[in-house]
């Protein structure tokens, strides 16, 4: 677990009776907390506390609005007792545009790690525990099958309709669990292939019924892809369902697409598409909402502050303290080093982070007038190999899924003359599972076939059946055709990925094996991946600090992140309805899986977990490179209350998890 990151935590509550006990001190429910232990059902009472909405203050823009009659006053817009938020170093002051840079027309993560992050429960600084945010505390059943979450009364969407039960009723069970919306229930919301049960108890009050233990729900709620409870506006997204809507049919013509669903995705968006950010009508409970629009020819994203927001700071200041935000859309990276450097961006880790751009950085750092900020990374892998197991083409099908050949090819591969040149020496060859610190640390699935010895590569794969060469020393498959396959990978995201790769090309070249390292852009990488027409690609292994929250490198897990068996993660998650079925040692580690995140006892799901990663490391299904490399980023000197220390993860979606509405520029 990641510790001692940052600084204080940053919501502060009501001294209320807990768990029946008279006890008032509980910050939130710890991660041990969760993974030790639920016993006895829990009650998390945690009412904030502070400034009333009756004594608040707020930004000079709207409460110019407020006098002329285009808002209304602060106290009817949020919330009675409204969620306090102590600010990082110091109470802000408001104004201020706020600059930050994305990447081409599918940066759409960029805008959610920044902006999205206002689910039920949240993160801490320091990646250890989960919080109350739009649900200000909660009960777990003893056996982890039933969450009840009584919500911040008063909350409004940002066009001043109110927040209820019946938005996260509708959202999840008249949006995700609608089969022409959502192929199969996303996997956080279900339990042995059952999808969860959510009914109203009263307007704030919401139950989450699973078919069978979930211990780590609050967790994975805590994450990115938990946010659906608080994502879709039933006054709003209802009019583009046909159960709410009799006349969607003339809506869908009139607006000139294809169906309806194509018609709820482009207005109400997702939590990971790009049209999440495009359409401003769509109401949200964002601290800053979308005036101009993520869409194909735009030049940058705008946001401005959202009147509804329903947090302030400890003197009662409506948050955020921030006008607004510019997102600028660079076509390439060199393009965003300039404008870091010279100034033009307040805050950026998001594609700077390469260990390359940090001697550029550093040495700039007075010019651009800013300092640098520290990324501790949560994953495991720096740059880890899919290779297609269940590639389309019987042949490459058989040569991928060939456990000898997989291992030949990392004992090809000199990384150490990978970790030197790419990655100046700041790693160590790693294949995947638990970073070393971590409890859960398994040595054979991160260190075995390491070591460079071109010789056994060589060997092995003279026993596979790839003994003989043509002119130019590339092996030869059984059917003639020499072996030779594409890795993608996307370059405006992985620069160093790329450099990897041509280094890989080299060293491989040497034991007979011949590859493209195919750069391509980041939505046909998407597309290719799922459409299973790649024939292998890359990606940063996750999994070193929250190995339970991404296993997607541990067995076919991710629908899109596996990516060297897609076709086998599609049929666990839609509990063997689509995709092709795996073997038994996957069917294994689905189930080993499945006991883990039910149980409750850590020390058990450790052992547990334990039986999973051994099977894991026998079945050598993915090549790991090294060890995640620590990143980096830069904020402007005049940008205020900004943790310089953060974790670095998509489970804790950085920078979100500190609280931006809480940045303040220096007057």
């Amino acid at each position: 677990m990641l510790r001692g990151v940052g600084g204080t935590d940053a919501i502060q509550f009501l001294e209320e009776k807990t768990m029946g006990d008279g006890d008032n001190k509980m910050p939130g429910v710890s991660r041990r907390t969760v993974l030790a232990g639920i016993g006895a059902a829990a009650a998390m009472s945690l009412a904030p506390r502070g400034a009333s909405a009756a004594t608040g203050k707020e930004a000079p823009q709207l409460a110019a609005m407020v006098k002329d009659g285009k808002l209304p006053p602060l106290a009817e817009r949020i919330p009675p007792k409204p969620m306090v938020v102590k600010p990082f170093e110091k109470i802000g002051s408001y104004g201020g545009s706020l600059r930050r840079g994305l990447r081409g027309s599918s940066d759409h993560n960029g805008i959610l790690r920044m902006v999205g992050n206002q689910g039920l429960v949240r993160w801490n600084m320091d990646f250890t525990e989960v919080l109350p945010n739009l649900a200000e505390k909660w009960e777990v059943s003893a056996d982890a099958t039933e969450f009840t979450f009584y919500l911040l009364q008063g909350v409004k969407w940002s066009d001043g309709n109110p927040f209820t039960a019946d938005d996260v009723v509708f959202a999840i069970e008249d949006c995700v669990k609608n089969k022409e919306l959502y192929s199969a229930t996303p996997a956080q919301l279900s339990v042995a292939g059952k999808a969860v049960e959510v009914t109203k108890v009263n307007d704030y009050t919401v139950k989450f019924k699973f078919a069978g233990p979930n211990a780590l729900y609050l967790e994975n709620l805590a994450t990115p892809l938990g946010q659906h409870p608080t994502l879709f506006a039933k006054h709003y997204c209802s009019k583009f369902l046909p159960k709410y809507n009799p006349k969607l049919a003339d809506d869908v013509k009139a607006a000139g697409v294809n169906s309806w669903p194509e018609l709820f995705r482009a207005k109400c968006g997702d939590i990971e598409i790009p049209s999440r950010w495009g359409n401003v009508e769509k109401p949200t409970l964002d601290p800053w909402v979308v005036k101009e629009a993520y869409s194909g020819g735009a030049t940058r994203v705008l946001m401005t502050r959202n009147p509804y927001f329903w947090q302030v700071d400890t003197e009662g200041n409506q948050l955020p303290y921030i006008d607004e935000i510019n997102f600028g859309i660079s076509q390439d990276v060199e393009s965003l080093m300039l404008n870091v450097i010279s100034g033009k961006i307040d805050i950026q880790e998001r594609h700077v982070s390469v260990l390359a751009n940090k001697p550029t950085l550093s040495e700039n750092m007075k010019k651009g007038d800013y300092r640098l900020l520290t990324l501790i990374p949560s994953a495991s892998q720096q740059c880890q190999i899919y290779l297609n197991m269940t590639h389309k083409d019987p042949a490459m099908r058989k040569m991928f899924a060939d456990k000898s050949f997989r291992q030949a090819l990392s004992l090809g591969m000199n990384r150490q003359e990978i970790i030197d040149i790419v990655y100046f020496g700041q790693s160590e060859p790693y294949q995947a599972g638990p970073r070393p610190t971590h409890p859960w640390y398994h040595e054979k699935l991160g260190r075995q076939f390491t070591e460079f010895d071109a010789a056994k590569a060589n060997e092995l794969l003279d026993k596979a059946g790839y003994s003989k060469k043509n002119a130019n020393g590339i092996r030869l498959r059984p059917d003639g055709q020499p072996v030779f396959f594409a890795i993608d990978v996307i370059p405006t995201l992985y620069p160093d990925l790329v450099d990897v790769l041509e280094l890989v090309k080299t060293q491989w070249a040497g034991i007979g094996i011949d590859i493209k390292v195919n750069t391509i852009e980041r939505a046909l990488y998407y597309t290719r991946g799922d459409d299973n027409a790649h024939d292998a690609a890359v990606w940063p292994g996750p999994g070193g600090l929250d190995p339970m929250l991404d296993p997607r490198d541990f067995f076919a897990f991710h629908p899109q992140g596996s990516r060297y068996a897609i076709p086998w993660t599609l049929w666990y998650t839609s509990n063997g309805a689509k995709g092709e079925e795996p073997p038994e040692s996957q069917k294994k580690r689905f189930k080993l899986f499945d006991e883990a995140r039910s149980t409750a006892d850590l020390q058990k799901r450790g052992a547990i977990m334990k039986q999973l990663f051994d099977i894991t490391a026998e079945e050598f299904e993915t090549i790991g490179v090294c060890l995640a490399v620590g990143g980096f980023g830069v904020i402007r000197n005049n940008l205020r209350n900004v943790p310089e220390k953060q974790p670095d993860s998509w489970s804790w979606p950085n920078p979100g998890p500190a609280l931006p509405q809480q940045f303040t520029f220096n007057t």
